[in-house]
């Protein structure tokens, strides 16, 4: 914590005239520190006591001039902090704390989590009929469309045979596709309803 200002030269110029004037009754006790302040080397430090005594003297003498005018110039005296080693038992001790804590809360975390249960409603055992579930939903897509382009297409080939008209043999394609997709969709809702128990 600061204790003393460093002086500029105003303050030093100001100080020396005042102490150099005869008519100036200053204390002895003030007159002293501030002729102690001069002679320091470089930097040159004010005490706030010695500072204080002179503010209340200008203010007493109706002085022209005031104490921040004195030290515009002039900055806080900051003494360096110098921080004390660490205790190496205190910073094993910390370590140790720290350690024991993350465990706990790792372990906090972690206390519903079983390593043989996917989620809370299967174990691993059951990645095999989840895996073979979306196999056969995957197959029967494809399964499905398949069956929807190879009716279009048969369709397409043996209307040649009855239509001339290109618009004409795709419109029958369309129609033939739609029917058996449709047939398609009808018996893979009943499939699905069967899986799931519903009549």
């Amino acid at each position: 914590m600061a204790s003393a200002f460093v002086v500029g030269n105003t303050f030093i110029n100001k100080v020396r005239g005042l102490l150099e004037d005869t008519h100036s009754a200053l204390p002895k006790g003030l007159r002293e520190d501030l002729e102690e302040t001069l002679k320091k080397s470089e930097p040159t430090t004010l005490s706030f006591s010695t500072a204080r005594q002179l503010k209340k003297y200008l203010q007493d003498k109706g002085h022209p001039f005031y104490l921040h005018e004195l030290l515009e110039d002039g900055s806080l005296d900051l003494p360096e902090v110098v921080k004390p080693p660490r205790n190496p038992v205190l910073v094993a001790r910390l370590e140790k704390i720290k350690a024991k804590l993350a465990n706990e809360e790792y372990n906090r975390i972690t206390r519903n989590v079983n390593a043989q249960e996917l989620s809370r409603s299967g174990t691993l055992a059951d990645i095999g009929l989840q895996v073979r579930s979306a196999k056969a939903v995957v197959l029967t897509v494809f399964n499905f469309l398949v069956t929807v382009v190879a009716a279009f297409a048969c369709s397409y080939m043996g209307s040649q045979y009855l239509f001339t008209d290109t618009a004409a043999r795709v419109i029958a394609a369309v129609i033939a596709a739609s029917v058996v997709g449709l047939a398609e969709l009808y018996v893979l809702v009943r499939t699905m309803e069967g899986e799931l128990g519903e009549p």
